[in-house]
Formats: C-alpha cells, sequence, structure tokens
C-alpha cells in the first residue's frame, strides 16, 4: 500500500520532541508474518532485524509470531544471533472443546524452549478466544482457564493480551469480558481491519472497546490489523475506510481523561493528518490537548502497542507529515 500523501502546512514535531517519543516508543509489533504482506519466514525476520539496527529501532517493538511456526523461526535466526523479542500467539484453535488443553500444552512447550533457547526471549502473549457454545456460556470461564493456565506455565509475568470473537454477541458480551480480564490480570486486544471491507470495525465499535477497556476498565491492550497509517483513510485496495493509528491513540488518551465519547468519536472518525499534532508538552488531536504525562501513562497502560505487518509504511508516512526526521 502507498504511503498517505504530506497534506499542506501540517504542524509537527521532531524525532527527538518528548512527546514524539512517548507517542511512539516501541509501538509497532512487527507482524510480517500475517496478511497482507504475509512474508515467508526468513525474509519476515530479515525485515525485521534491518528495522531493529535502523535509525527508527526505537520504535520497534516484537517480532509477531504463531507458536506453531518458532521452530521456523529458530531455523532463519543466525547461530549468534542478538536475542528476538517476540510476542508469540497461541495459535490453539477455536475448537472449544479442545481449546484450553491446547493452550496448556503450548504454554508447556514455551516454557520449556524458553529455557533452553537465547536466540528469542518471550516477552508477550496474544490469544483469541473461542466462540461461545450456548447461550449460557461466558466468557469469564475461557478467561480464568488460560489464567490459570498461564500461572501453570510460569508466565505470570508476561503480558498477555486477549482477544474476543467479534460476533452477534461481543457488544453484549464486552463489559462482562473486559471486566474478567481485569480481575485476571490480562489485557485485551482489539482487531481493526482484515483484508476485506466487512473486517473492519465500524468508528462506534472502535470508541466502545476505547471507552471501555481504557476508560472504564483501565485495561493494557494491543490493537492488530488495519493501522498500517498513522490517519484515517479511504483504502482503494480493501475497499474500506481504514482506522489510523494516531486516531487510536488520541481517543485512547481521551478516553483516560474522561471525555465524552462524542469526542472519542471525532477522534476516531477524522481523516485530517493536520489536526494532529506534537509539541514539547504533548499532542493536539481534533482540538482536544493531552499532555505528555497523560500520553506516556495512555501507551503504558492503555495503547501498549499494536500489530503491523510493514514498518516501513508508518514510519514513511510520519515522516511525510514532518512528525519524524
Amino acid at each position: 500500500m502507498a504511503a498517505q500523501p504530506k497534506p499542506p502546512c501540517v504542524t509537527t514535531s521532531v524525532t527527538g520532541s518528548p512527546a514524539v517519543r512517548a507517542a511512539f516508543s516501541q509501538l509497532i509489533d512487527y507482524a510480517g508474518l500475517f496478511p497482507p504482506a504475509k512474508l515467508d519466514m526468513t525474509p519476515a525476520v530479515q525485515e525485521y532485524l534491518t528495522a531493529r539496527a535502523g535509525v527508527f529501532a526505537w520504535m520497534l517493538g516484537r517480532f509477531i509470531v504463531p507458536a506453531s511456526r518458532i521452530p521456523e523461526l529458530l531455523a532463519s535466526l543466525p547461530a549468534d544471533a542478538e536475542p528476538v523479542a517476540l510476542s508469540v500467539i497461541i495459535d490453539a484453535g477455536v475448537d472449544v472443546g479442545g481449546w484450553i488443553s491446547s493452550v496448556q500444552a503450548t504454554l508447556s512447550d514455551l516454557a520449556a524452549l524458553g529455557d533452553r533457547e537465547r536466540r528469542i526471549r518471550i516477552e508477550a502473549l496474544e490469544i483469541a478466544l473461542p466462540p461461545l457454545a450456548t447461550q449460557r456460556d461466558t466468557y469469564d470461564a475461557p478467561i480464568g482457564q488460560f489464567s490459570a493456565a498461564l500461572r501453570q506455565a510460569g508466565f505470570t509475568g508476561v503480558p498477555a493480551f486477549v482477544e474476543l470473537p467479534y460476533d452477534e454477541r461481543w457488544n453484549a458480551e464486552l463489559d462482562a469480558a473486559l471486566s474478567a480480564l481485569s480481575r485476571y490480570k490480562l489485557g485485551g486486544k482489539l482487531r481493526c481491519g482484515g483484508v476485506t471491507a466487512e473486517a473492519f470495525p465500524s468508528i462506534e465499535t472502535v470508541c466502545t472497546y476505547l471507552w471501555k477497556a481504557a476508560g472504564d476498565y483501565r485495561l493494557p491492550f494491543k490493537a492488530t490489523a488495519g493501522l498500517h497509517h498513522p490517519v484515517r483513510h479511504f483504502d482503494a485496495q480493501t475497499g474500506a475506510m481504514m482506522h489510523g493509528f494516531l486516531n487510536v491513540l488520541g481517543a485512547a488518551a481521551l478516553a483516560r481523561l474522561g471525555r465524552d465519547t462524542q469526542a472519542g468519536a471525532r477522534v476516531v472518525a477524522c481523516e485530517n493528518a493536520q489536526a494532529f499534532a506534537f509539541d514539547d508538552t504533548g499532542m493536539t488531536c481534533v482540538g482536544e490537548r493531552v499532555g505528555l504525562s497523560e500520553l506516556r501513562s495512555t501507551r503504558t497502560q492503555a495503547f501498549v502497542a499494536y500489530g503491523s505487518c510493514s514498518f516501513s509504511e508508518p514510519t514513511s508516512d510520519l515522516q511525510a507529515l514532518g512528525m519524524l526526521r
């Protein structure tokens, strides 16, 4: 996908600004293995290692890899490679009956691997919950089971992010699920897009998640899919309006500040890059002000990272906007 063109007269800052650093430090977890890039393992690893050695390495987070593909990853790494920070997706499938057994087995294997393999460092875990089997079921049980499995495998100190199925029960179950995640000290995961227009959630859906997760439950969360560019825009390839990571960052900060959802909707919906700006003391987004301390706490306690199949696209876009040099 082509980078967004630079709009005229953008008020911006430079890489060294404390607010720019607070906003973008380790923001991007690299997901080159996933669509639409869907690279093979070796070129994806090379892309990550190149980015890790580049000028914007401070923006780079973890390499996202399914647990089932870690053997491929190890085969692609040099024997003397510096440890690669991983966010591992527990690809346990969606079969309700066998899901928790698969989770337990995968976590056990990961714990053993982490003890003996020095070229990787498991810094985060991600998992998608299976759909609820009956109308009586809630997500409290699988969330509790996952938490217990983490403790059993020795991953209590590793951040873990849980994605709910986006189906007809998403709205009805969201509050109870986020409450359970908070109770078990787990993070959330918000899917912001995909490879088809239907995969992109509405402005209202994104706002609902942000205001509940970041505002009501003070829950750390990751975002995934669709956030390739800083600002919301139409993407001809998918035929969808793609959400922007600046929009999500600004809205999450406003949710933490207790602003109303109308303000959040304006930020999530904004397609004007000129409405986002940084200076030494914070960020302005669509007329709302987010100070430096709140920007930092939003990144550490709310919107902690997002997965992108490209590292060059977001950094190139930020340079085009004058926010990075």
